[in-house]
C-alpha cells in the first residue's frame, strides 16, 4: 500500500517526496543524457566538416555578426575566455578566422571569418539545422517550442 509513491519528475521537483532521490528523475541527469544525445547526433552529422561543437558555434555566430571582439564572441557562445581563445586559435590555424587588433582599442582582438570560413559556414548551415531536427525528432512542433521556451528560462 505504501509503495504507491508518485516519483514522476513533476512530483520530485514540486517538493513532494523530498526524501526520495531517484537519479533518473533529476534535471541534471536528464539534461546530461539529452546533451549526450545531441552530441552524438552532432558528431555524426557534422563529421564531414571536422569541427567541434564549440568551433561550429563560434563560426556560426561570426557569420551572423560579421566581426566582433574575441571576448564578446565568447560571451555570445557561452565560452569562458580560455576556451574561446583556444577555439579562435584553432580556427585561425585552419584559415577560417582572421584576427586583428581593434584600431580604437589596442587591447581588443577582433575576429571575423575569412572567405574560406564563410564558405564552410555556408556548407554547414543545412547540417546544423539537421542536428537540431534529429535531436528534437521525438517531439511534436508544439512540444519543441515549449521545451525551448522552458530551457531558455533556465539561462
Amino acid at each position: 500500500m505504501g509503495d504507491d509513491v508518485d516519483t514522476s519528475p513533476a512530483s520530485v521537483t514540486s517538493g513532494e517526496n523530498d526524501s526520495r532521490y531517484v537519479l533518473e528523475e533529476q534535471i541534471g541527469f536528464i539534461l546530461r543524457k539529452s546533451h549526450q544525445r545531441a552530441s552524438d547526433i552532432f558528431n555524426t552529422v557534422m563529421s564531414p566538416f571536422d569541427v567541434t561543437p564549440t568551433q561550429f558555434a563560434a563560426l556560426a555566430k561570426l557569420h551572423q555578426v560579421r566581426e566582433t571582439s574575441q571576448n564578446r564572441l565568447g560571451r555570445m557562445t557561452a565560452m569562458d575566455p580560455a576556451t574561446i581563445l583556444g577555439v579562435a586559435n584553432r580556427l585561425k590555424k585552419r584559415g577560417l578566422v582572421e584576427q586583428r587588433v581593434d584600431p580604437n582599442d589596442g587591447r581588443m582582438v577582433l575576429l571575423r571569418l575569412t572567405d574560406a570560413g564563410e564558405a564552410l559556414v555556408n556548407d554547414m548551415e543545412a547540417a546544423g539545422l539537421e542536428v537540431s531536427r534529429r535531436t528534437l525528432e521525438p517531439l511534436s512542433e508544439k512540444e519543441t517550442q515549449r521545451l525551448l521556451a522552458l530551457l531558455s528560462r533556465l539561462n
